[in-house]
C-alpha cells in the first residue's frame, strides 16, 4: 500500500526554521551565552530564547551589474534617486505613434 501524498515528508522539512526552541537547545543557547549556570541554577522554569532566522541577501543580477554603464550604484545597490533605468530612456514617448511601414 503506498502512502498518501499529503502524508508524505519533504526532504528539507524537518532543517526547517522553528520559533519554539525545545528546553535542552534553550539551556544549551543560554550556557553559551553565559546567561545560565547548569550547577546553580534549575532547568525548569528557564527564561525565553529569541530564536531569529537569518536571511541571506540576494546578489545584484549581472546583467543590471553590467547595465550601468560605469556608473557606480549607490549602497546596496539601488541606482541614485534621479537616476533612470536605461531600458526606460530607449522607450519611445507615451503619445508618439510608431513609425508607418513602407
Amino acid at each position: 500500500m503506498s502512502i498518501h501524498p499529503s502524508l508524505k515528508t519533504k526532504s528539507g522539512a524537518l532543517n526547517q526554521h522553528r520559533n519554539v526552541l525545545t528546553r535542552a537547545e534553550r539551556i544549551e543557547r543560554l550556557t553559551f551565552e553565559g546567561r545560565f549556570d547548569i550547577a546553580t541554577k534549575s532547568v525548569l522554569g528557564t527564561v525565553k530564547v529569541r530564536s531569529i532566522k537569518a536571511t541571506v541577501s540576494k546578489k545584484p543580477k549581472k546583467e543590471a551589474v553590467a547595465g550601468a554603464e560605469g556608473a557606480a550604484p549607490a549602497a546596496g545597490g539601488k541606482p541614485a534617486a534621479g537616476a533612470k533605468p536605461a531600458a526606460a530612456a530607449a522607450k519611445p514617448a507615451a503619445g508618439a505613434k510608431p513609425a508607418a511601414k513602407k
